[in-house]
């Protein structure tokens, strides 16, 4: 049996050290990791996907926390990826321990991965789908997607997720604003952080004004199988209305199933994916066809005003075409 087969199986019987292993072989991106990906995918399709999403400073990690915490009370197995802003000199994660949620290390009933984003535009590194696919291979029941919370950039977590979680909190400007730009337009569960703090009914009232105008939405369906996003207000730190996100996200996620929704967000999804693995790949061959060379002889010329960016592109695809003739 091929390395990358073994480690694959092993992962499936429920070996942690080889699970932690394929995903570091994923986040690589060789070809043993598709070789295992290939064989781990009949096992997929089974765990509940929550992505979390905010801006910085809502509360992201310590909600992911609580929920992880909570879902074990109820002897639910959870798979945590945590998407950290990458460091722009080594590419590492900045949060890559996870220091936030090491009260729940050494729970069996937990994963938990740190991964950069490496650049990757709306918080979601590269190998973010592939290593939820995984988790969601080995069994874990929920998986929490937490990203980087860049903003309007994170509507991107809604193509991975069944259920988006959009974090708020009182006093980091204005709110409605930001959720205008687009992630009103995806989120299902709306949760407004430190409610303790001074303007959270406030907030949590602009919110029920936006969400009027903008319910039903594409998102949650129509007429009967429309879905209006709760909004619910928590202080994290301390564990105040956890139970009634939990509650939230099990509910949409059941409004999907009755609704036919599930599957059709599935579909959805699988076809995000297939178009950016497409984009990726002929992107990669296109370049190493032309050479990295040839690559800054253009961008010097573009850089010059000797030519303008679309013209080499039109160039380049026409050199291949050639080729291909």
């Amino acid at each position: 049996m091929a390395a990358d087969s073994l480690l694959a199986a092993e992962a499936l019987g429920g070996n942690r050290y080889a699970l932690a292993r394929l995903i570091s072989l994923i986040e690589d991106d060789g070809t043993d990791a598709r070789a295992a990906l290939a064989t781990l995918y009949p096992h997929t399709g089974q765990a509940h996907i929550v992505g979390v999403t905010g801006a910085p400073g809502t509360g992201k990690s310590t909600l992911v926390n609580e929920l992880a915490k909570a879902l074990r009370a109820q002897d639910t197995t959870v798979g945590v990826v945590a998407v950290d802003p990458s460091s722009p000199f080594t590419g590492g994660a900045l949060l890559g321990d996870r220091v936030r949620m090491r009260d729940l290390a050494g729970d069996p009933g937990v994963f938990i991965r740190s991964m950069a984003s490496r650049g990757s535009l709306g918080g979601l590194a590269r190998a973010t789908n592939d290593v939820v696919k995984v988790l969601d291979a080995v069994g874990f029941a929920v998986v929490l997607v937490e990203t980087v919370g860049a903003g309007q950039a994170e509507v991107d977590i809604a193509r991975t997720a069944h259920t988006t979680v959009v974090i708020e909190a009182p006093g980091l400007g204005d709110e409605v604003q930001a959720l205008k730009a687009g992630l009103m337009e995806i989120a299902d569960v709306l949760v407004v952080n430190k409610a303790d703090r001074p303007g959270a009914a406030q907030t949590a009232r602009a919110l029920e004004m936006v969400i009027n105008r903008n319910v039903p939405d594409a998102r949650g369906g129509v007429g009967e199988d429309a879905w209006r996003p709760p909004i619910l207000q928590t202080i994290a730190l301390d564990g105040t209305g956890v139970p009634e996100v939990l509650a939230a996200v099990g509910a949409h996620r059941d409004h999907l199933r009755a609704s036919g929704l599930w599957a059709s967000r599935e579909r959805a999804r699988v076809e995000t994916e297939l178009r950016n693995v497409l984009q990726q790949e002929m992107l990669g061959r296109l370049l190493a066809r032309v050479g990295e060379g040839q690559v800054a002889t253009w961008v010097d010329r573009i850089a010059a005003r000797e030519v303008d960016v679309y013209t080499v592109v039109q160039t380049i695809l026409g050199e291949e075409g050639s080729d291909a003739d």
